[in-house]
């Protein structure tokens, strides 16, 4: 017999009210933990760290774990961090944030703004800034895991907090994993990361089921040539002007091989050669960022990129001594693919805590995110990264009405809400926890 629509209302009721109490006591316990976490961020942001050299971030978020009562593995995969709370039968949750900050000036004007300088991998002496957000993850880390830890009576699993080092190198992720991640450590169910976004309303969800970042390689073509005075052209081989048709030539790769509809990106970001105005030297250094999403993409503009760069050699007379070399670095990322059913079922979740205002459906970006080798190392993981908003409202209304740009990721002028990131990102991972470790 069925039920009356008014009585399946009634017995919904009890759960409706479970969940509303919940929600309630995962807002009230972010809520009271709100004003040490911002001090926390502030401290993070205060003292960025590169990419490799996370040593006394990942040491200070470490102790905050294990004061917690997690079981804490330093040094995996470099600077990596593995915590992890058995709280008895149920699946395997993993939460990931990275530590990295960038050789950026920051020029935000806050308090608190960094006045680190480091030294790159390559040299370079720079400011350190975490001009990509990542202390906003960090924090978050730290408050998610403070609310499931007061709230250990109401799930039942296992959490795997991971502080990965290296995400803007594309390693982190890939060397925590040669690190014995999933073997040393109980391999999840689920992997969930946020990230905050320059291009949403401070506090607005943003997801994007299937593919939602880019595979990112990096093309270093060093072009040959026989240098010269500039006053007799005709006694060199010029490297600069078989740069410059291997430029124009690569244009064709997205614009002419590609389907229209397959997204796609080869940006020469650097042209260099030469020293002085009459001399034709014997070398063109042209750096390429390459984006893509499927591996069948990827593969063909790489492979592209080397018979272009071969062809034009070939065509402008250069012996098989000069031809170029196509070097592709070891910073690939691989595009981050969201499982498509926990994508939704994770949306809705949200959309019931935060209101359809605050969660939306985002399109796909060519930024990259190294998150994506989790789920690629085994694809029977449920995976998930979304994007929680970083903009001041006020400054989102104005650039909107006024058409002005606002400063973007990697910016030295970025500078999120970090209050709303963090209250936001803190409620949305502790709740999706919640929701995949319910007791049965």
């Amino acid at each position: 017999m069925k039920l009356p629509r008014i009585c399946l209302a009634i017995a919904a009721l009890p759960l409706a009210l479970s969940m509303q109490a919940k929600a309630d006591s995962v807002s009230d316990k972010v809520s009271a933990d709100l004003p040490k976490l911002m001090a926390l961020y502030k401290d993070l942001h205060a003292h960025p760290e590169l990419s490799g050299f996370e040593v006394n971030t990942a040491a200070k978020l470490a102790k905050r774990a294990k004061a917690l009562g997690f079981d804490v593995t330093e040094k995996v995969g470099g600077t990596g961090v593995v915590a992890v709370l058995k709280n008895g039968p149920g699946p395997v949750v993993m939460i990931r944030a990275d530590m990295d900050g960038l050789p950026v000036i920051e020029q935000t004007g806050l308090p608190f703004a960094s006045k680190e300088r480091a030294t790159t991998e390559d040299g370079i002496e720079s400011g350190v800034m975490h001009a990509c957000g990542h202390d906003t993850h960090m924090t978050s880390w730290v408050g998610t895991a403070q609310a499931l830890t007061s709230m250990k009576d109401e799930w039942s699993g296992t959490l795997v907090m991971i502080l990965q080092p290296a995400e803007e190198r594309g390693k982190g992720a890939r060397d925590m994993l040669a690190d014995g991640l999933y073997e040393r450590f109980p391999k999840p169910d689920y992997a969930l990361a946020f990230h905050d976004s320059a291009g949403l309303p401070a506090g607005t969800i943003g997801y994007t089921p299937e593919f939602a970042l880019a595979n990112v390689d990096s093309v270093d073509v060093i072009v040959k040539g026989a240098g010269g005075h500039g006053a007799y052209p005709h006694t060199t081989k010029d490297p600069i002007v078989l740069a410059s048709r291997i430029v124009t030539s690569l244009q064709t790769l997205v614009s002419r091989e590609l389907d229209p509809q397959d997204a796609a990106v080869v940006t020469v970001g650097s042209f260099h050669a030469g020293a002085k105005h009459n001399i034709i030297s014997d070398q063109a250094t042209l750096l390429l960022t390459v984006r893509s999403y499927s591996d069948e993409t990827r593969q063909t503009l790489l492979d592209g990129i080397a018979r272009i760069a071969k062809g034009e050699a070939i065509a402008a007379g250069m012996p098989e001594a000069l031809m170029p070399e196509v070097n592709i670095k070891d910073e690939y990322t691989p595009a981050t693919y969201n499982t498509p059913e926990f994508t939704h079922e994770m949306a809705e979740l949200f959309t019931q805590r935060f209101g359809e205002k605050r969660v939306i459906e985002t399109p796909a970006v060519m930024g990259g995110e190294d998150f994506s080798r989790f789920y690629r190392a085994d694809k029977q993981i449920e995976s998930l990264i979304f994007w929680v908003g970083g903009v001041n409202q006020e400054d989102w209304d104005t650039a909107k009405e006024e058409g002005t740009s606002l400063p973007s990721l990697h910016s030295p002028y970025w500078a999120p809400k970090a209050d709303a990131v963090i209250t936001t990102a803190t409620e949305a991972l502790t709740t999706a926890a919640l929701h995949i470790l319910q007791k049965q």
